[in-house]
């Protein structure tokens, strides 16, 4: 197996796009060792399950859940509950894309108002160019989903027409701009998803990214459910080795390219079987459903399924017996997180260090030098 530690470099930058962030946040760690119940530092969610892309790598399409569609009170009053209970950051980042939903706008201003660092990740093709002014200063992080730099390519791997890639460059370019003339410090990423097939596009990509003068391209993994739906060879990103080595020389002291390393060449392992990361990053499905995380939306995990926020409140929900059970029961013996969910979930660098924090009584030391951006992003 070819050494992370080799390939990996210190952009100037200093984005950590493979890795985490939770050793910023030791006082709600602290809390939670003690039997505390912390609120979520992030919490990742989707304004709608639906979605105008048919990706191939797709993981939200295995997650489908009964629901409701979210209104506009509701989402305030989700917002509104993260704030007062403590949540530090809300990506709209999860099982749907979020510009289907009208609301969108209104809701990154809502949760910029209550104080709370918002993040919006998009395919980008329903993404209002007139509301970039709007929305970029309110803005911790935009990324844009793509995995290809050709136009037939990414209508193939998108499941969309040739039309959506000139529209989604262009709208990248606006942002980009946007940001310059106004001085912004929001950071505008891209993101591709990489299945081993998908190899031709990686330096192509890289190149894009560096030539629209975006932040940073992130090459990540791809998530497969417990039963290999989705079909991810993950012995076979070994052999992307060297492109993707070659895309991060592409970097430069303005432009952060960053495989994923930990989790591409880790074959879909685990090292650790309880789950502790959820109380400290949670997801919530386009439905509203409130679950400990994405790779537990469908209802054939209603065992793990804690509440509605159509229904109740988020605060009630997170007040609740109920969401605290879960978060017990997954920490516990009764759950295996490597045979009972899915592969190389958000939760998984946090878990790694939860892990060697609870089981192996790791110390937790104040890490040195100045804390990295989007430290409430963890």
């Amino acid at each position: 197996m070819l050494n992370i530690k080799t390939l990996s470099k210190t952009r100037s930058k200093n984005l950590i796009l493979d890795g985490h962030k939770l050793a910023w946040h030791h006082d709600r760690i602290r809390s939670w060792l003690s039997g505390g119940r912390v609120a979520p530092i992030t919490i990742d969610c989707a304004l709608t399950q639906a979605c105008t892309y048919r990706c191939v790598y797709c993981y939200g399409k295995l997650q489908y859940n009964e629901g409701h569609a979210l209104s506009r009170p509701v989402i305030f009053r989700f917002l509104d509950d993260c704030a007062d209970i403590g949540v530090k950051a809300v990506s709209f980042v999860s099982d749907g894309e979020s510009t289907c939903s009208p609301h969108l706008y209104d809701a990154i201003l809502r949760g910029r108002e209550n104080g709370l660092d918002m993040a919006l990740g998009t395919n980008g093709f329903l993404l209002k160019d007139e509301r970039l002014p709007d929305i970029l200063p309110a803005l911790t992080y935009l990324r844009f989903n793509i995995t290809a730099a050709d136009p037939n390519r990414y209508a193939e791997i998108h499941g969309c027409k040739t039309d959506c890639f000139h529209k989604v460059i262009n709208t990248i370019r606006q942002s980009v701009a946007i940001k310059k003339q106004h001085g912004l410090n929001v950071t505008i990423g891209l993101q591709m998803v990489l299945m081993p097939q998908f190899h031709d596009q990686i330096i192509p990509l890289a190149q894009l990214g560096r030539e629209l003068g975006v932040d940073y391209l992130v090459i990540k993994h791809c998530s497969d459910d417990e039963n290999g739906s989705l079909g991810v060879d993950y012995e076979a990103y070994e052999d992307c080795a060297g492109i993707l080595k070659t895309a991060e020389e592409l970097s430069t002291p303005d432009y952060q390219v960053q495989a994923k390393w930990s989790k591409i060449l880790s074959h879909g392992k685990r090292c650790y079987s309880r789950c502790y990361g959820p109380p400290f990053i949670l997801q919530l499905s386009g439905t509203g459903l409130v679950a400990p995380c994405g790779m537990l939306f469908n209802d054939k995990y209603k065992k793990y399924h804690i509440g509605n926020i159509t229904e109740k409140s988020f605060k009630e929900i997170w007040q609740s017996d109920r969401y605290w059970e879960v978060m017990d029961l997954i920490a516990s013996p009764k759950f295996d997180a490597k045979t009972m969910c899915g592969t190389l979930c958000l939760q998984h660098k946090v878990n790694e260090y939860l892990f060697e924090v609870k089981e192996n009584n790791k110390t937790m030391q104040k890490p040195a030098g100045l804390a990295p951006p989007h430290i409430n992003f963890i």
